[in-house]
């Protein structure tokens, strides 16, 4: 009788630390939903897309874009955000040859509060910068710019939608390279399950406002946070396809994968 009993609680007491565990990374990936949740992330995204002008070029982007929550006080944070862009590309301007080096940097700051509103809200609004970091002409815009940006999001039994939107303008830079007035919109959707999986239909349309020209990429992807050991991490794949894009811009269908390391405090 004693054994049966020290058996009955050994497994109560499993099953719910495990129980515990998937509430604690379910928790984590829905916090990777939200782009300003107080959490140290660190993702690699890899992009490739193909169809650019009329040799069928190519681009492979490797972003590293970590996002770091800084305390302002008790009711205040502010999220930095970056992305760093490596970039290998091939015939992306006509015969243009093979490009490989860093991308333009963009740099963001959220103020936000550290808890959203009566209503479920979670908001955050500040600059972003467009910083001219790219080791070659073909690569980046040689042009400084900045801009607001603003995110406004709601999570709710498993959920998350919401937008991030920014808009850039050049304000310094190469004279006789084209002056940037950019809007980014990132609709987004996503829904965590228990077991921490991540289901994400987003787009990252630009809207070039000197060339009057759309560029809209939807994006469909899967995402399973796991532990390596104490260490969270998140593996992303997904597709996306150009509904839109700008003469000699990429066209079809093409693909995305990625990994990101959590540093909860």
């Amino acid at each position: 009788m004693k054994s049966t009993i020290v058996l009955q609680t050994t497994a109560l007491l499993l099953a719910c630390s495990m129980r515990i565990a998937y509430a604690q990374d379910a928790d984590l990936a829905k916090q990777l939903s939200n782009p300003v949740a107080s959490l140290i992330s660190v993702p690699f995204q890899f992009n490739y897309d193909r169809g650019y002008g009329p040799q069928d070029g190519h681009r492979s982007v490797l972003n590293i874009q970590p996002v770091v929550p800084i305390s302002l006080n008790e009711d205040w944070n502010v999220i930095s955000r970056t992305i760093i862009p490596v970039i290998w590309q091939d015939d992306v301007a006509g015969e243009s040859g093979s490009q490989f080096g860093l991308g333009d940097v963009l740099q963001s700051f959220f103020f936000s509060p550290k808890q959203p509103t009566a209503g479920g809200l979670i908001w955050g609004v500040g600059p972003a910068f467009l910083l001219p970091t790219a080791t070659d002409p073909l690569l980046g815009s040689e042009k400084f710019g900045l801009g607001p940006t603003v995110v406004l999001l709601k999570q709710d039994s498993g959920f998350t939608y919401g937008a991030l939107v920014n808009h850039i303008w050049s304000v310094a830079g190469d004279s006789s390279r084209a002056d940037i007035s950019s809007t980014f919109l990132q609709p987004f959707v996503s829904y965590t399950t228990p077991d921490a999986w991540t289901f994400t239909l987003n787009t990252e349309s630009s809207y070039d406002w000197k060339n009057d020209e759309w560029a809209v990429p939807v994006n469909v992807s899967v995402a399973k946070l796991v532990k390596l050991g104490e260490q969270p991490v998140s593996f992303q794949v997904g597709a996306r396809y150009w509904a839109s894009s700008p003469d000699n811009g990429a066209e079809g269908w093409a693909f995305r994968a990625g990994v990101t390391l959590l540093f909860p405090k």
